[in-house]
């Protein structure tokens, strides 16, 4: 077998709406999640020779993997009893950042255990994918769409005109059951009415293919829990708007914060004007499934 390949893009979340615990301990939510040009790389090739169990390999990430998780779901759902796999990943995301880089992971290793089992049932992918988290199945196709639910109801949103993401990551790293643990000390959810409310007035809102959502819906209500847990990200933020942004906000749980732009020349020299950062400022721009993209050197995604 040859080694197979896909890109796991990144996830941003252009708002998000926190609403009141479910049953199941997770939180309802209304959010955009956009897919940007900034890329993990998977490879998937038999493992050693006389190996006895799948491996995963992420160098300079230490601990348990969500890709391990996703490989022993994949065959406990479908009953797969292909050999023993080596999955590598490449890692370009920031991790324990807010912008899903391990539930990207996880996705891209459920579309190559696809590939190579031939398996492609829709419902054993999600089935596998809702249980490794609520940012998964989102990723098991990565494109715009309004997750509610936990995260796992999807409505697919038209591609958006072209804007420009500042990225500018945190040397801390924030726990997303943190994050929310903070939320709810600090009673930041929303009603049901409100969350479906918020939900009505995004699809509205972005059902033409507008980049973002007007001010007044184009909030994090994890923001302040974040901020509250790390309050450096303050400073962030300011810092972001002083750089010409339209939009600041914590990206997801955090501790990203992210500055959205009409285009991505002015992401570019928000990214300059912030270079003495440690980590430094980087600039993306949305991606998109409409062409199949390559891996190149830097992680981000090409035709």
């Amino acid at each position: 077998m040859s080694a197979l390949r896909e890109l796991a893009p990144a996830k941003i979340n252009l708002g998000l709406t926190l609403g009141p615990l479910r049953d199941d301990g997770r939180h309802r939510l209304v959010t955009v999640m956009q897919p940007v040009a900034l890329c993990d790389s998977l490879e998937l090739v038999p493992a050693e020779l006389g190996a006895s169990e799948d491996q995963t390999l992420c160098p300079g990430v230490e601990g348990e993997n969500l890709v391990d998780k996703a490989v022993a779901g994949f065959r406990a759902v479908s009953g797969w009893r292909g050999a023993p796999l080596r999955i590598e990943i490449s890692k370009k995301i920031p991790v324990a950042a807010g912008m899903a880089g391990g539930s990207a992971d996880a996705g891209a290793a459920l579309r190559l255990l696809s590939r190579v089992s031939g398996i492609a049932d829709e419902d054993v992918l999600m089935t596998v994918a809702r249980d490794l988290g609520a940012d998964v199945p989102g990723q098991l196709q990565p494109r715009r769409y309004l997750a509610s639910g936990a995260g796992e109801e999807l409505r697919a949103l038209p591609e958006a005109a072209p804007f420009g993401v500042l990225v500018v990551p945190s040397e801390r790293q924030l726990s997303t059951a943190d994050v929310f643990a903070e939320a709810d000390r600090l009673g930041l959810a929303r009603s049901v009415a409100e969350l479906e409310s918020r939900q009505a007035e995004l699809v509205g809102a972005l059902a033409a293919g507008a980049a973002f959502a007007p001010t007044e819906l184009l909030v994090n209500d994890l923001e302040p829990a974040a901020v509250s847990l790390a309050p450096e990200l303050a400073w962030t933020l300011d810092e972001v708007r002083s750089a010409g942004a339209d939009h600041a906000l914590v990206c997801g749980s955090g501790p990203t914060v992210i500055g959205l732009f009409g285009d991505l020349d002015r992401a570019r020299g928000a990214a300059l004007a912030l270079s003495g950062r440690t980590p430094a400022p980087f600039a993306v721009e949305p991606w998109y499934p409409t062409v199949m993209p390559s891996a190149n050197s830097d992680g981000a995604a090409s035709a």
